[in-house]
C-alpha cells in the first residue's frame, strides 16, 4: 500500500519535511482512526501540501508506533519523547493531544515532479491506496475506504 498524507500549510509541515527538520508525522483521535495500525515499515508515503492540489514529495516508512487508551500524562510523554523528530508547534501539540496516536517515522525524503491530485468529497487527511496513480488526475479511480480496513493477517 501507499499513503497520501496531507501536510498542514499554515504550520509549514511539508517545508519542515523537505528540509529535514521533521522526520516523523503524527495522527491521533479518540479511537483508532486512519492510519492507526494500517501503515507499515517499508511502505511509501506521498505528501501533499494542503490547499495546493499537488503531490510533491515522497518518503519511505522507517518505523511506526501505535498507541491506544493513553492517559493524559502518557500523551504528553509520547509527544515529548518524539519531539525531536515530530518538530511540533504548541498548537500542533494541542491538536494531537489524543488518546490514540499513530507516529510514523520516515526516511529517504525526496521531492518529485508534482502530481495533480484528484480530490473526491469522501476523502480524509490520510489516504491508503494501492498505487498513487489511483488518486492522480487522469488515472484516478473512485475512492473508497477498502484499503483502510483492518486486515486480520497484519
Amino acid at each position: 500500500m501507499v499513503h497520501l498524507v496531507y501536510c498542514d500549510d499554515k504550520e509549514k509541515v511539508l517545508e519542515k519535511i523537505l528540509d529535514g527538520a521533521k522526520t516523523m508525522i503524527v495522527r491521533g483521535a479518540a479511537g483508532r482512526k486512519i492510519p492507526h495500525s494500517r501503515v507499515f515499515e517499508g511502505e511509501t508515503l506521498y505528501f501533499i501540501k494542503k490547499g495546493t492540489g499537488k503531490i510533491s514529495a515522497m518518503a519511505t516508512v522507517r518505523g511506526v508506533q501505535n498507541f491506544v487508551k493513553l492517559s493524559e500524562d502518557e500523551i504528553i510523554k509520547t509527544l515529548e519523547d518524539n519531539q525531536s523528530k515530530l518538530n511540533l508547534s504548541n498548537k500542533q501539540k494541542e491538536r494531537w493531544h489524543k488518546k490514540c496516536l499513530c507516529l510514523v517515522e520516515f526516511k529517504d525524503v525526496k521531492e518529485i515532479a508534482p502530481l495533480e491530485f484528484d480530490h473526491q468529497n469522501n476523502m480524509d487527511d490520510w489516504l491508503i491506496v494501492e498505487k498513487i496513480e489511483d488518486v492522480v488526475k487522469g488515472t484516478s479511480i473512485p475512492f473508497n475506504y477498502d484499503n483502510s480496513r483492518f486486515s486480520p493477517d497484519k
